[in-house]
C-alpha cells in the first residue's frame, strides 16, 4: 500500500441555482485574455442538455478516456502511440470551434460615436478570432434553462441511449419526464483524475500529476500544442490558446489552496454547495481499480481506493509515505470523504470513462419533491418520498448514466437517503422527537444522519473547505516547473503591453482598474483622461466614486447662460 494524498470536490446539485457566477468569477481569475474567449475552465450546464462543448459525452465520436484490451488491460480509447503518431499534424476526434463556440464581442465604438440621426445605432456582433462580422449560434450556455430542448433534447447523448435502450413507445414518455419534471444544474471543472488520460495522450509529456495534492496541471514550457490530450481528455475540459499556442486547463486555484483558500469557484458559489477535502487512496491500485472488467463495478472499485484516514495501518503508512500529520488531520476531517465514502452520497461524473475522476456530486432530489408538491402531495412525508423515487424510473436511469456506469440501484440508495433526511430532519424542526424507523429504513442511525444533514444543509465555512496548507520544508516540490502565473500567456495571465509581444510583465486588468479608480478618487478633477486626452469629453461610469455628477454627464447648457455641467447632487 502506497498512501497518497488527493484534493477533492464535491457538489451538492440540490443546491445549484445556475446562476453561473462560478464560471464568471473562475473566467475573470484565470481566462480573460486574447487566446482563451471561448475557454471556461468552469461551466455550469443544464441537464439535459448537449453540455459544452456540444456533445463531449459522445465517445464514440471523441474517443476520449479509456477502454479495455482483449487481455483486460488499459488503453487509450483514442488509440496507442502509433495511432498518435499518424494524428499528430491533424486529429479527426477533436471538437472543432463550433462545437465550442465562435467567441464575439459587439461593435459597441458604433454606440459610442455614430452621429445623430433618425436610425438608432446597431452593435453588430464581431468574431474575435478573425475579427469579422458574425452570426451567433451557439455559445457556452447556450441550452440553458432548458432553451431548445423541445427540439434538441433528443442531442444529448444519455437522453439517446435512453431512448435506443427502451421500447419505442415510450419515447415520447421519457423526453417528457425528463423535459418537464426533471430539469437541474451540472458545474463542470477538470476532474484531476487519479488516472488521467490526458497526461497518458500527451507525446511531449507536459501534462503532470502533482505528488504533495495530486492537482493535474499543464507545464506550459514543455507544451508543443500537439492537442492530443483534448482528444484524450473524455471530460473535454482541457483547452488550447491559440494565440499562444499552449493547452491549458482548471489548475484547482492552486496558488489559493497552497495557502489553505478555496478554489474561486467555491468561495464565490452563492448556493453553498461545494466541498473540499483530501482524500487518501492507495496509489499501487489505481490502474486495477481503473482496468474493473465490468464498467458497472467501477464506481465501487474507485470507492476502495479511498482509504479511511482514522484507519491505524493506514496512519502508518502514510507517516512512512511522508504525508505530514496536519494533513492526516485534515483528511478525518475532510468533507469529501464524509460524503463520499463515509454516507456515500457523492458520486463521481462518468466513472465508465475510467480515469477515476476527483470531482463527485450529490445527485438532485428536488426535481422529484416539486413534482410531488405540484401534484398535492405532501413532498416531505418518507412514504410519499420513497415511492416517489421508486416510481420515477426514468429520471434515476438518466442519473444513473451519469454517475453510476447504468447502476440505478445505488442511485435509488443515494436518494432514499436524501429523502430520509428530509422527511426525519422536519420532524426535529416542528419540535416533534425524531422517527427513528426512518435513518434505519435506508441503513443509517439518528446520530449519523444528524452528522450528514449537518454537513449538508448548515456547514459553516471551515467545515465546508477543509484545506492543508502547504509546508515550507517541500516548498521546493511546490515550485511550479512550468504551469507558472509568470509565463506570458499563461493560465491567468493577460495581454502583452501595447508595444508588442512580450514587451513588458502582463498586467491583471484588476490592477488597472484599481490604479484609474485611485487616480479618479484622489485627482482634483473628475474627468478621467490619458496623457493623450483620448477619454476627454466622455463619462466614465465605471470608475465614478459616486460623488456628485461627473461633467458630460447632462447636456451643455452654457449656450443658455449657464454654467456648463451640473457639480450638484446626482439626485
Amino acid at each position: 500500500m502506497r498512501v497518497m494524498a488527493q484534493m477533492g470536490m464535491v457538489m451538492n446539485l440540490d443546491k445549484c441555482i445556475g446562476c453561473h457566477t462560478c464560471s464568471v468569477t473562475c473566467k475573470q481569475a484565470w481566462t480573460n485574455r486574447a487566446g482563451t474567449e471561448y475557454v471556461w475552465f468552469n461551466n455550469v450546464e443544464t441537464r439535459p442538455g448537449q453540455g459544452y462543448p456540444r456533445r463531449y459525452e459522445d465517445q464514440e465520436t471523441w474517443k476520449g478516456g479509456w477502454t479495455l484490451t482483449h487481455r483486460g488491460s488499459l488503453k487509450l480509447k483514442a488509440g496507442g502511440r502509433v495511432q498518435k503518431l499518424l494524428g499528430i499534424f491533424a486529429s479527426p476526434v477533436q471538437p472543432k470551434l463550433a462545437d465550442y463556440y465562435e467567441p464575439w464581442t459587439y461593435d459597441y465604438q458604433t454606440l459610442v460615436e455614430a452621429p445623430l440621426g433618425d436610425d438608432f445605432p446597431v452593435a453588430r456582433p464581431k468574431s474575435l478570432i478573425t475579427g469579422e462580422n458574425t452570426k451567433i449560434t451557439w455559445s457556452a450556455n447556450w441550452d440553458d434553462n432548458l432553451g431548445g430542448t423541445s427540439e434538441m433534447g433528443h442531442l444529448d447523448p444519455i437522453v439517446a441511449k435512453l431512448n435506443d435502450s427502451v421500447r419505442r413507445e415510450s419515447e415520447e414518455k421519457v423526453r417528457f419526464e425528463l423535459e418537464q419534471t426533471f430539469m437541474f444544474y451540472l458545474p463542470r471543472i477538470c476532474e484531476h483524475c487519479l488516472n488521467p488520460s490526458c497526461m497518458a495522450s500527451c507525446p511531449s509529456g507536459a501534462i503532470y500529476k502533482r505528488e504533495e495534492d495530486g492537482i493535474v496541471l499543464v507545464d506550459q514550457d514543455r507544451c508543443r500544442g500537439w492537442r492530443q490530450c483534448i482528444t484524450g481528455c473524455p471530460y473535454k475540459k482541457i483547452y488550447f490558446n491559440h494565440k499562444s499556442g499552449k493547452a491549458e486547463k482548471c489548475t484547482f486555484c492552486y496558488p489559493r489552496v497552497e495557502v489553505g483558500l478555496p478554489t474561486v469557484c467555491s468561495e464565490t458559489c452563492v448556493g453553498r454547495l461545494r466541498y473540499l477535502g483530501l482524500f487518501l487512496y492507495d496509489a499501487d491500485r489505481v490502474t486495477a481499480a481503473a482496468a474493473t472488467p465490468d464498467e458497472a463495478d467501477l464506481y465501487e472499485a474507485q470507492l476502495d481506493l479511498l482509504l479511511d484516514p482514522s484507519d491505524p495501518e493506514v496512519i502508518a503508512a502514510a507517516r512512512r509515505d511522508g504525508i505530514p500529520d496536519d494533513w492526516m488531520d485534515a483528511a478525518r476531517r475532510s468533507p469529501v470523504y464524509a460524503l463520499a465514502k463515509k454516507y456515500r452520497v457523492a458520486l463521481p461524473l462518468h466513472p465508465e470513462y475510467r480515469t477515476m475522476p476527483m470531482v463527485w456530486y450529490v445527485p438532485p432530489l428536488s426535481p422529484v419533491v416539486d413534482l410531488l408538491a405540484a401534484q398535492g402531495h405532501d413532498a416531505e412525508d418518507r412514504g410519499v418520498l420513497f415511492g416517489a423515487i421508486e416510481a420515477l424510473r426514468i429520471p434515476v436511469d438518466y442519473l444513473a448514466e451519469l454517475f453510476t456506469a447504468g447502476r440505478t440501484d445505488i442511485v435509488t440508495d443515494v436518494l432514499r437517503k436524501l429523502a430520509a433526511m428530509r422527511a426525519y430532519m422536519r420532524d426535529v424542526s416542528l419540535g416533534r422527537d425524531g422517527d427513528p424507523s426512518i435513518p434505519a429504513a435506508v441503513g443509517l442511525d439518528e446520530e449519523t444522519l444528524y452528522e450528514m444533514y449537518r454537513l449538508m444543509a448548515i456547514a459553516k465555512y471551515d467545515e465546508r473547505y477543509v484545506i492543508p496548507t502547504a509546508h515550507v520544508e517541500r516548498a521546493h516540490e511546490l515550485e511550479e516547473i512550468g504551469c507558472s502565473l509568470d509565463f506570458d500567456e499563461g493560465p491567468g495571465m493577460y495581454e502583452s503591453g501595447p508595444f508588442g509581444e512580450a514587451s513588458g510583465r502582463p498586467a491583471p486588468v484588476a490592477v488597472e482598474t484599481f490604479n484609474a479608480l485611485k487616480q479618479r478618487q484622489t485627482s482634483e478633477s473628475t474627468t478621467p483622461t490619458t496623457a493623450s486626452g483620448e477619454l476627454r469629453g466622455r463619462v466614465n461610469l465605471l470608475n465614478w466614486d459616486g460623488r456628485g455628477a461627473p461633467p458630460g454627464l447632462f447636456p451643455d447648457d452654457s449656450a443658455n447662460g449657464s454654467d456648463g455641467g451640473r457639480t450638484g447632487d446626482a439626485s
